[in-house]
């Protein structure tokens, strides 16, 4: 059974930092790129980081670049994104997102919440 469960996320104050991990199972995870998207109230779903499957290339949005991380690690199956320097309108729900030519898996989410 396909599995994407993201872990990590909550209330952090601006300027804080959090790391969300997305645990993988059920698929074969080294040949998917994985990414992170966020979704705040009312508004769409956006891509925020992309990882190869070797992990040798990444992709940020341009506004998270130079505060987020994405890595993965192929053999805990795991995606990591590594958040700094948080800002209230990095507030919302964060996905994990695998993807193989036209296939693409999602977990459930994590509500990431950036607030004094």
């Amino acid at each position: 059974q396909v599995q994407l469960v993201e872990s990590g996320g909550g209330l952090v104050q601006p300027g804080g930092s959090l790391r969300l991990a997305c645990a993988a199972s059920g698929f074969p995870f080294s040949n998917y790129a994985m990414s992170w998207y966020r979704q705040a109230p009312g508004k769409e779903r956006d891509l925020v980081a992309t990882i190869t499957t070797s992990g040798d290339n990444t992709y940020y949005a341009e506004s998270v670049k130079g505060r987020f991380t994405i890595s993965r690690d192929n053999a805990r199956t795991t995606v990591y994104l590594e958040m700094n320097s948080l800002k209230p309108e990095d507030t919302a729900v964060y996905y994990c997102n695998a993807r193989f030519i036209n296939i693409d898996k999602w977990g459930r989410g994590t509500q990431v919440t950036v607030s004094s």
